[in-house]
């Protein structure tokens, strides 16, 4: 189901009595079908779980380029709300993520979005070649429980793990995460699917 919520653009696939919404964005200059999102949208609807893939409004304007992250924040949000408010996705876990920059909106936000939890796929820890500029900040902002999936020859870092972080690392993988779909894509599943997501409605 395409939707237009926002000034974003939203794929929906939703399976009959979805146990979770999974809410999942892009990259900076992606979009909603890279190979790693389809993967995950295959196995969450397979396993009963609502995704939705967000085209946020920059990129629905034909930028590539994000906005500074306060701009880019206060318009991911609404989308998030709006998919909250639908029928049926008021009483389940909301789990909201992205890939690369979207990881870092997610994170950003996930307090205030109410997220239950975090998917950050290829989260970018620091610029290429300098470790000294480290998002480890925003990452820790989440405050809930957390699954970072990195591939292991990802020039953007490596996040640690956490209290409430767990770190997938996927041999031979970079920053797409274009290879391990099936472990990238059954680990979301199953983190998202976990007691310890679902015990946070």
């Amino acid at each position: 189901m395409l939707l237009d919520i926002a000034d974003a653009r939203v794929e929906l696939d939703r399976p009959p009595n979805a146990g979770a919404l999974l809410v999942l964005t892009h990259g900076a200059g992606g979009g909603v079908d890279t190979a790693d999102l389809l993967a995950i949208r295959d196995a969450a609807v397979a396993a009963g779980i609502a995704i939705a893939r967000v085209l946020q409004p920059y990129r629905v304007a034909g930028r590539r380029t994000p906005p500074a992250p306060t701009p880019q924040d206060a318009a991911w949000l609404p989308v998030v709300a709006a998919l909250r408010r639908r029928r049926g996705f008021a009483r389940v876990p909301l789990v909201v993520g992205g890939r690369s920059n979207g990881a870092r909106v997610a994170c950003r936000t996930a307090t205030a979005s109410g997220a239950a939890a975090v998917v950050a796929l290829a989260f970018p820890l620091h610029p290429p070649g300098r470790p000294e500029k480290s998002r480890l900040a925003e990452l820790d902002a989440a405050g809930c429980p957390t699954l970072v999936v990195q591939g292991d020859r990802d020039p953007f870092g490596m996040p640690p793990a956490g209290a409430d972080r767990e770190v997938l690392v996927v041999p031979g993988a970079d920053h797409s995460l274009a290879r391990g779909l099936a472990t990238t894509a059954a680990a979301v599943v199953a983190f998202v699917t976990s007691p310890v997501v679902r015990a946070r409605v």
